[in-house]
């Protein structure tokens, strides 16, 4: 295994927060692969990465889950953003101490408490759903991250690495490497520049990534991403 591997697997949520790009940057990210999963998976409970951007009342959000119990949200709005992940085989899931694990959501800012109340992030006891949490509100210079102390000897004690991979490593050769694998096709690289761009998307580019598929049919999900497009 590499050194890189070897990092990765220890990462934890602060190494996270040193390297998430600031929140326009993720905002268009989150909305680009989004989008190349709407062309590769037209049906949406097989997707991974999903964007809301009228999930709220002066709220967008951008959504992964996996279909085995991992997924994360990212809540943008004008107060700046809120990340919440949850790892379920992670050794600081809220199920192993019957709640979550000290110092993850104790530091959240009263602008951000909304979100870690929000319903579609708790289990139906109210209990919030996470393992990892950072935020960022406008006017801050970084992502901030809960003081906490986390379990020794433990490789990726919040899922942090494995949740937010594709966050940290924002180029278009992680997507294609992620989607080659999870859906077992070949993903042109060019088209997947051309929509982590947000370049206007067209029925040649969506061909490039799935032959069966046209513009048209994504209508829905280019207005949920806000992501423009042109008839071609």
């Amino acid at each position: 295994m590499s050194l890189a591997s070897d990092w990765m697997r220890l990462m934890t949520a602060h190494d996270v927060a040193r390297l998430l790009p600031d929140i326009p940057v993720l905002r268009d990210l989150c909305r680009s692969m989004a989008v190349l999963e709407a062309i590769l998976s037209p049906d949406w409970s097989s997707r991974y990465h999903s964007y809301d951007a009228g999930w709220g009342p002066g709220e967008e959000m951008a959504s992964m889950s996996n279909g085995s119990g991992d997924e994360y949200s990212i809540v943008f709005s004008a107060a700046g953003a809120y990340i919440r992940g949850f790892a379920h085989e992670a050794v600081m899931s809220p199920y192993g101490k019957d709640g979550p694990w000290p110092g993850v959501l104790d530091s959240v800012p009263e602008v951000f408490r909304q979100c870690v109340r929000e319903p579609a992030f708790c289990d139906e006891d109210s209990m919030p759903v996470v393992t990892a949490c950072l935020w960022r509100a406008v006017g801050d210079d970084c992502w901030r991250v809960g003081e906490i102390d986390y379990p020794d000897g433990v490789s990726d004690p919040d899922g942090a690495a494995y949740l937010f991979a594709r966050l940290v490593d924002p180029s278009p050769e992680a997507f294609r490497r992620f989607a080659e694998d999870y859906y077992e096709v070949p993903v042109d690289l060019d088209a997947v520049r051309h929509v982590y761009a947000l370049r206007p998307l067209t029925q040649t580019m969506v061909a490039a990534l799935n032959a069966d598929l046209s513009l048209d049919d994504l209508a829905d999900d280019l207005v949920a991403a806000r992501y423009p497009s042109v008839a071609g």
